[in-house]
């Protein structure tokens, strides 16, 4: 009956931790009200000892057994008990070895002893709701796990150590001195000796600077978080899916002689340097009754402009048309701090009208020369990229939106700071700002908020 009673974000719960797929070893996480007492049930340890009468923060050399007292696997056991885990509550952690009916089967007996599946992030979650860990934290933590350059898993580490919340923490802090002076003036507004504008309009100015420069580099700090996008853009017959193929170093995209072959992005992405490119050949420009591909050209554009770098390939061999010089000289101009311009099948005799291209890099697809040339001028375009976006922190979208909330509020009071200021109104909207800013952190989240956040997290989280 007591077990009926917990609260739902105390029941014992379980889950599988690291990945699923191959390898030598799984952890399986189980915490919660009981946690310990249910785990030592399902174990027999080599020490003859009961698991449940064992030191806090200890490890267990035994095995799972089932009702029958069968082995199903030999484990260790790591026993934590509260306060002082992740969650903050009793937890066991059970290194198996990584078979998934094993792992189902240590699931399904801890089910019949009363566990039950966690939920998406719903350890993160615990550890939020203990006071171990705030939600800027919570989220900083699925963002290490997909962290797709290093510099986003030096940003995110650093945010769960709580680079960030300590942000929130001093912009907290200088929201309630302002309250305190505009308090403080209302209180002794018949003494016109005894009055704090200044001292509000300044800290409030200098709070809204500090957001408006971190809101600015939002969607450069999206590089950062997801990666470099590489759009391979140019005529039909250039050459690109060519390149695609070699900087992943294996045959993905189609590669004939035929005009207009892909018809259709096609994205692949690779790790080089600590940073994900996600490479992207698109369909080749020109002119076209066709409608799938001037669909796929209309794609061609699109990429162009999503993308963070632009491989903008022409064929040297060749004779452009009016028409592609003018588009490469529009997307040249549109995107000039984007472009790598690159010119292929240099193994061929070079069309004397193209020498101006000749600054360009130059390669040959068929021949694999210098293509090492782009895969350093990418490198070079990342760092000048990441150089640029000088943000301390890393947003997601929850976090960009409540910011953006937040300086609505700013602005709000600015106004009210100018002539005969009504410092009573002052302090309710610098109170309410409070209350938004605490959304952050997890401080003012509803429960149903917490769980569609949560909700992003993968499971054993």
């Amino acid at each position: 009956m007591g077990a009926m009673l917990l609260n739902y974000n105390e029941e014992a719960i379980i889950a599988q931790c690291t990945p699923t797929g191959n390898g030598a070893l799984a952890l399986l996480r189980l915490t919660g009200t009981h946690s310990i007492s249910i785990a030592s049930k399902l174990s027999k340890l080599a020490s003859k000892k009961k698991l449940i009468n064992a030191i806090s923060h200890t490890i267990h050399f035994g095995w799972v057994i089932d009702t029958a007292g069968n082995h199903i696997d030999q484990v260790l056991f790591l026993l934590m008990r509260a306060p002082h885990t992740f969650t903050g509550q009793d937890t066991v952690e059970i290194t198996c070895h990584n078979n998934p009916f094993i792992i189902e089967q240590i699931i399904q007996e801890a089910i019949k002893n009363g566990v039950r599946p966690a939920q998406e992030g719903e350890f993160s979650k615990r550890a939020v709701l203990n006071n171990k860990i705030d939600l800027v934290q919570a989220e900083a933590i699925n963002e290490v796990i997909h962290a797709n350059t290093q510099l986003a898993l030096k940003q995110s580490l650093a945010q769960l150590e709580g680079s960030f919340s300590h942000w929130i923490t001093h912009i907290e802090k200088e929201l309630l001195k302002a309250l305190a002076f505009s308090q403080a003036s209302f209180e002794f507004i018949d003494e016109e000796t005894i009055e704090f504008a200044d001292q509000i309009k300044k800290i409030i100015n200098n709070i809204h600077t500090t957001i408006k420069d971190i809101k600015s580099t939002f969607d450069q700090q999206q590089q950062i978080r997801q990666g470099i996008r590489i759009a391979i853009i140019g005529t039909v017959n250039a050459g690109k899916s060519s390149l695609f193929n070699l900087l992943l170093k294996k045959n993905r995209a189609i590669v004939t002689n035929i005009p207009g072959t892909t018809r259709d992005t096609i994205e692949a992405g690779l790790y080089r340097q600590g940073n994900y490119w996600t490479l992207i050949d698109t369909a080749g420009l020109r002119q076209t009754d066709h409608s799938i591909e001037q669909a796929g050209i209309t794609r061609s554009f699109e990429e162009a402009h999503n993308a963070d770098i632009i491989l903008l390939v022409f064929d040297s061999s060749r004779k452009m048309t009016k028409e592609e010089c003018t588009v490469y000289g529009d997307l040249k101009k549109k995107y000039k701090t984007k472009i790598i311009s690159i010119r292929n099948k240099i193994d061929l005799p070079l069309y004397k009208n193209n020498k101006s291209f000749l600054t360009n890099i130059a390669i040959s697809t068929k021949e694999k020369i210098n293509i090492h040339l782009i895969e350093q001028a990418i490198e070079e375009k990342i760092k000048v990229l990441f150089h640029s976006i000088d943000s301390p922190f890393l947003l997601n979208k929850r976090q960009f939106n409540l910011l953006v909330h937040f300086e609505k509020k700013l602005i709000a009071l600015q106004q009210m700071l100018h002539g005969n200021i009504p410092y009573e109104l002052v302090s309710y909207h610098l109170t309410d700002a409070l209350t938004n800013l605490s959304e952050l952190t997890g401080k003012s989240v509803n429960e149903a908020g917490m769980n569609i956040i949560f909700r992003e997290f993968c499971i054993g989280k």
